[in-house]
């Protein structure tokens, strides 16, 4: 049975950008926050 806890095994197979996926969840999340605003904008203007 081979050592499932030995570091040694366990190498970066996929290499990530976490610079990257910070700045697309960011980019991600604020995108879609503008758009609630918008619309929450726009409901606010309809019902007024």
């Amino acid at each position: 049975m081979e050592n499932v806890r030995d570091p040694r095994e366990h190498y970066n197979e996929e290499p990530r950008d976490d610079l990257m996926d910070v700045v697309f969840g960011f980019g991600g999340m604020l995108g879609v926050m503008t758009v609630i605003f918008a619309v929450a904008v726009i409901v606010k203007f309809v019902i007024s």
